[in-house]
């Protein structure tokens, strides 16, 4: 599964914050916003779209670096918002 999200997030990536160009060797632990990928509008749209993929609900408190400024981050929050949806399911 982790596998999965990271390639998920690595083609949204470079397909709309990198207009399909090859990822610049964008490493996993590279911040978005310290390599001028994504800006705050760019945020907005990433959210939409792992909401609507993953069937999650990031809350405006989660909208923070540690969960969405690099690959990592974001596998790993996505991951634990998933295990969470799991746990009520």
């Amino acid at each position: 599964m982790i596998q999965n999200v990271e390639q998920d997030i690595r083609r949204y990536i470079i397909d709309n914050c990198l207009f399909g160009q090859d990822d610049h060797g964008l490493s996993n632990s590279d911040s978005f916003l310290e390599k001028g990928i994504i800006d705050s509008t760019g945020v907005l749209l990433l959210i939409s779209f792992l909401e609507e993929k993953y069937q999650i609900t990031i809350e405006d408190a989660e909208v923070i670096p540690a969960n969405l400024d690099s690959i990592n981050n974001l596998v790993s929050f996505i991951e634990k918002k998933l295990a969470k949806v799991g746990e009520t399911t």
